[in-house]
Order: structure tokens, then sequence, then C-alpha cells
């Protein structure tokens, strides 16, 4: 791994930081890189307010969204509440209709099967709308390309509200209302709301209307919180505020399904990484191995008791999905030891039998494997499917769209999108996407880096600054865990490899002059001999508490280590 030490901070601007705050340097540093260098700024860092959200009439089109909920609402139609089957998706749909559901009957739900229909807004979704009399449909989390499918329904009579956080293109569809703070054309101040967020200024605006306040709405924040960290948006400004409330309803009052989820678990407090790891991927289980309905039917569930079923039923789901991805990751590396071609930047597997509900978490680890940007496609009925993953600092949307002459469909983000082409284009697709990555990388992005945010000694750690650092939270893109280095370090003689296949390694580290400490790295056996017979060393690591038998204490989460 490269080890990146960031650079020093504004030292006049730190310095008035310690003053005014009353904290350490390191502190100071820590909050000056963040791009916080007032009392006002690290108030509302250190003290998020939900004042501090911005009014949802400034995002382009709300007013319009607002007044077609209404006239649905006055002239008793049926409003189809649609979104994707991912976390984000799911959750929004969950969202926006259970706060319809208590100004309005007539509302229901539809999440499109993820074989049967695939991503996005399909013409059987809009059919079904036909079918049943619906003349309103509320997409969430998908839309904002969905030009003929919108074309579609207006055909059939049925208006559309978009609530989109993707890249539009060159042509927004023809809705009666487009909520994407990602238009060209939108002044929202905040560009980087999930699809769930910006279902949540909907109901913001739609709350304000009937003379709520946004405080009203917090009961809802546990939804937008998980499609935050799933989504893995950045984590600062409206998505900071949404976050640190949604955790707060998380940890003292979830919602009836999430609760149910948190049961089959031992944590006392969640964090925004328990909630990307432990409920985010059984949310989105349902949707990968069977039908994203049933996340919404368990989000949107209020009998605690029919909560727990739900949540039983798609932990089996999540187990299922486990073997699976780690069955496909297990065949995608031995293709690739098999057929490595010398020089290739790019990573693209395909296997006619892959689970397509997989293919993205087996993408992500294959990146993690061999660090360059990948694609793992898995035949969908005609066609091939495919999920994209890639490097920091490379952006695999826009390599898409310079490769799109192969593409039948293709959408997503800057690190991860999904595309779907034919069978006969796969192999000049292939070369098409390495021959634009080769010529727009940065060589040195296809190596793995560490950002580390101040070089540390042992004794700087104390429970009053992990204190203050634990307050740094939630954490996320733009607000990342601390990271320190610490150099001149010796283990005391009980590092060891630990684990059931001997595969951690742990350390009791020391330092002249300092404290010892106990520091743990996942995976990092291999790095046994750095560390043995007293040799020194430099380690790389966040900090966290350590509880065991009742006794808590701080320790080293180790990220890398060289002599």
């Amino acid at each position: 791994m490269r080890w990146t030490l960031k650079p020093k901070p504004d030292l006049e601007k730190v310095n008035h930081l310690q003053e005014v705050l009353q904290v350490d340097e390191i502190t100071a540093a820590l909050l000056v890189q963040r791009g916080i260098d007032s009392y006002d700024e690290a108030k509302t860092f250190f003290r998020p307010s939900i004042k501090d959200l911005h009014d949802p009439f400034l995002m382009k089109d709300m007013d319009k969204a607002v007044a077609r909920i209404e006239k649905a609402i006055v002239n008793n139609e049926n409003i189809l509440v649609y979104g994707d089957y991912d976390v984000d998706g799911t959750t929004a749909v969950a969202l926006l209709s259970s706060y319809l559901k208590t100004k309005h009957s007539l509302v229901y739900t539809y999440i499109p099967d993820r074989y049967a229909e695939g991503y996005g807004v399909s013409k059987e979704g809009i059919d079904f709308a036909s079918e049943n009399d619906f003349t309103l449909i509320i997409a969430l989390d998908c839309g904002i390309k969905a030009i003929d499918k919108v074309a579609y329904a207006n055909d059939l009579g049925i208006d559309f509200i978009i609530c989109d956080h993707h890249r539009p293109g060159a042509t927004i569809p023809d809705a009666v209302a487009v909520l994407d703070p990602k238009r060209t054309d939108c002044n929202y101040p905040f560009k980087e709301l999930c699809g769930c967020g910006v279902g949540f200024k909907l109901i913001q605006a739609l709350a304000e209307k009937d003379g709520q306040a946004a405080e009203d709405l917090l009961p809802y924040l546990d939804l937008v919180a998980t499609a935050i960290g799933a989504d893995i948006v950045p984590i600062n400004g409206e998505n900071r505020v949404l976050t640190f409330f949604g955790l707060q309803v998380v940890n003292n009052d979830p919602r009836p399904g999430i609760k149910a989820i948190l049961e089959q678990i031992e944590k006392s407090e969640l964090t925004i990484t328990d909630v990307v790891f432990i409920v985010a991927p059984r949310i989105n289980a349902a949707g990968r191995m069977k039908h994203g309905n049933f996340a919404v039917k368990l989000l949107t569930e209020d009998n605690y008791e029919v909560a727990k079923t739900y949540a039983a039923e798609i932990n089996v789901f999540n187990t299922v999905r486990r073997d699976t991805d780690k069955q496909i990751t297990a065949e995608a590396l031995k293709q690739i030891e098999e057929n490595q071609e010398e020089g290739r930047l790019t990573t693209v597997v395909y296997q006619e039998d892959w689970h397509k509900g997989v293919i993205g978490i087996v993408a992500s680890r294959l990146t993690e494997t061999y660090y360059r940007p990948t694609l793992v496609f898995a035949k969908s009925g005609n066609i091939l499917a495919a999920s994209a993953r890639s490097v920091k600092g490379f952006d695999v949307y826009n390599a898409l769209e310079a490769c799109s002459q192969y593409i039948e469909q293709f959408g997503g983000h800057k690190y991860a999108a999904g595309l779907t082409l034919e069978e006969k284009n796969y192999e000049s697709f292939k070369q098409a996407f390495e021959d634009v990555v080769s010529k727009t990388i940065d060589p040195y992005l296809l190596e793995s880096e560490i950002k580390i945010d101040a070089q540390i000694d042992l004794k700087d750690i104390t429970p009053k600054f992990y204190r203050i650092l634990k307050q740094f939270a939630p954490f996320g893109p733009t607000n990342m865990t601390p990271v320190f280095m610490t150099e001149n370090l010796r283990d005391t003689g009980y590092g060891k490899c630990v684990g059931e296949d001997k595969n951690h390694l742990r350390i009791t580290v020391a330092q002249p002059d300092s404290q010892t400490m106990v520091g743990i790295g996942f995976g990092m056996g291999d790095k046994f001999d750095l560390i043995s017979n007293n040799k020194k060393f430099r380690a790389v690591y966040s900090i966290d508490e350590n509880e065991w038998q009742g006794n808590v204490s701080l320790q080293l989460k180790l990220r890398d280590i060289k002599s």
C-alpha cells in the first residue's frame, strides 16, 4: 500500500481553533483538514441541528411535486410509490409510502423484479399502474433517464414525479416534477443526497405545507441514515445532519423492522459502519436473492411480532447471499488467474450462471484484491448484465460512457455503476473498456493508498483525546475515520497471529517514554515477521475501543505496517 501523509494544515488556523475551542493541536489540525476553521463551523460540526437542513422548496420542481400530490389526495387518486430494489430504493419507498399513508389511504408500493424487469422504471411497472387505475407514480432512486418510460406513461394518462440523485442525461424526462439536486438547472445548495434523502426532502416539503416542522419527521430518519450509509454518499453538510439524527433513532427508537434486524445481533450502540455492514446487507439481500418487496414489507410493518418473522426470513436470504457471493468470488478469482493477460489495467469477468444479485459484491471483492477498475458480468435473460466498481480517483461512469456504442443501458456513480449489453458485444466492449482505462487512468491510482491525517506518538492517545475523536462521527466519505501514523515502535514480545486461520495479527506495542498499547490487524497475519524479534517498525492505524469481559480499553486498529 502507498502511504500518503496529508499536508499539514494552515498553522494560523490551527492555533486559532486551539484557542477558541480549548483543544489540543492534533484535534485542531484534524478539524482544519476537514474545512472547519472557526468556532461557528466547529459548533455546527460537533452539534448538528435539525434546523441546519435546507428549505426543501429550494429544489427545482419541489413546488410542482407537492402541488401534484396534494391534488391526488384531494381527488382521491391511487398513488403508486415506485423504487429501486436496493437499500436506497427500498428505504425511500418505505419512507414516502408510510408518510403518505398518514394523509391518504390509496397509497401502494411497487419494487421492480431485479431479474424480470431490471433496474429502474420498467414498462411492466407502468402497465401494472395502468391496469390498476393509478394516475400518479412517484419514482424514487431511479427515473432520471427514463425518457421513453415517462412518455409511455403520459400516453396512458399516468403522471410521474421523479425523485432521483443520479446524474441526468442530456434530456430530462417529461414528468410533472423531476427532483434531482444533480440537475444542472437545480440550485439546491447540497448536491450529494441519496435517493432516500431526496424522498425525505419531499416529505419535508409536504409536512411544511401542513404546518409541521422538520423535527416532526425525526422518526423517518432511521431509514435515511441507513440509505446514506449503504449508498456511500458524502457524510458532510445535510447528509451529516440526517445521519447524526438518524443514528439516534436507530439506537433509541427504531421502527419495528429495523428493531427486529438489530435483535439478531449483539451490539449496544450502532455506528454508521455497523449500519452499513449489519443492517444494510440484510435489507439488500431481499432484492438480491428474492424480491425487494420483502424489504419494503419489513420496513413499513407496524407490528413488531410480524416484523420479527419478516426479519428472520430476510436473515435467511442474507445467509444464502453470503454463501453465493463467496462461491462466485472464488470462481471469478480462478478465472482471472487462469486467463492472466500481461499488462491489463482492468478486470472484466463473465460466467453465464453467476447470480446477478451478488455480482456487485463480487466486483467490490475483486477490486479489493487486484485494485483496478472491475466489471463482473452475468447472463440476464437474453442480455448480459454487469456491475462495475472502480478504484479511488478514477471515474468508472465516464469510462463506460466512452464505451457506450457497445452498451444497451447504463447508470450509476463515479465509483459504482451498472450496465447491460448484448452478448455479441461482450468481447468488443471488454477491449474498449481496457483501452479507455489504459489511456485515461493515472498509473499511481492502481496502487491502494492509505491517507494519513497526522503523525503522532502513543503518548498522544489519551481517553480525553479519544472522547473528542468520537464526536467527529458519523464517519464516511469526506469525513473519514482519522488515520494516524506512529514510528519507532517495537512489539513487547506478546505479538502473535490469532483467529481460526491465524490470519489476524495482535501486537502489544511500545514506544520510548510512552505507554504500551494493543493493536489488532485483521488479515495482517502475514506481517508478523516485520514485528518479531524486537524489530523496529512503523504503523498506520485508527483508534477504537476494545470491550472484553466488561473492561473497555483503547486499541490501535491497524491498517498497515512497514519496517
